[in-house]
């Protein structure tokens, strides 16, 4: 639990980085400007690492299925060369998933428009800047986005299985806890997953929706989820929680 806490930590530090710098300058020193190449690496990175992200919740959904539902298994379950596996498809897989979309930006002609309706650089974002035809890359990107869906159902089959596992325990006390453990990780799941699917899909059916609405929720779920993980879990967690207070204490 305390590596794959300690992963999501490093990829929201990661996320915020190449996000919100870009946002504070914009907002406070009306830095509008970035050129081409920079504004492709930004979008890599965003996309990356939010790929990454939904790969940590899938593997700490799996990490709370084993510790509910095979408990005395876990150790035999989880060794140190499932959870190199493990991390080594949390960081392979969407950064596959990503390589093409650089390729598939740099294909498209530009013609006169360079202003993008984001507070970031974005794939579609900067694929509708284009006077060419970018159907590719809306196919592409709902593809992408079929990867994303289908980790939130696999999530979503865990919690049904912790879940029935829960209601069978005998002590009040444990299903509590269980719950507990799981109301945590169903919180964050949603403050990721809700604005980000809203904001992906926005771009190829959201034609109605006002601008500002889009991107105040693309915002959100790249500023949200790194600020609340920490409150989260920090909190939820006893052994985190007892450091903190710990550490401020001796202080």
């Amino acid at each position: 639990m305390f590596y794959f806490l300690a992963t999501l930590s490093t990829i929201d530090l990661a996320l915020s980085t190449t996000s919100v710098p870009r946002m504070l300058g914009i907002f406070w020193f009306d830095a509008h400007e970035i050129n081409f190449g920079a504004c492709v690496a930004q979008m890599f990175l965003i996309h990356a690492f939010t790929g990454m992200e939904a790969e940590v919740l899938v593997a700490m959904a799996f990490d709370r299925y084993v510790a509910i539902c095979a408990p005395l298994h876990y150790m035999t379950i989880l060794t140190s060369r499932v959870l190199v596996g493990i991390s080594m498809c949390i960081v392979i897989r969407p950064v596959l998933l990503t390589l093409p979309i650089i390729y598939l930006i740099y294909r498209l002609p530009f013609c006169q428009a360079h202003v993008i309706a984001h507070s970031y650089c974005e794939h579609m974002g900067i694929a509708k800047l284009s006077c060419g035809n970018i159907h590719i890359n809306g196919t592409y990107g709902l593809f992408v986005v079929f990867f994303f869906v289908l980790n939130l159902v696999l999530v979503g089959i865990s919690d049904i299985y912790i879940l029935r596992a829960v209601f069978r325990l005998p002590s009040q006390d444990a299903r509590l806890k269980a719950l507990s453990t799981c109301g945590s990780h169903v919180g964050v799941i949603c403050v990721f997953y809700i604005p980000s699917v809203f904001s992906f899909l926005t771009h190829r059916f959201g034609h109605n929706i006002p601008r500002y609405i889009h991107i105040l929720v693309a915002n959100l779920y790249l500023v949200i989820p790194p600020s609340l993980n920490p409150i989260i879990y920090g909190v939820r967690t006893k052994q985190i929680r007892e450091r903190v207070l710990c550490v401020l204490i001796k202080k």
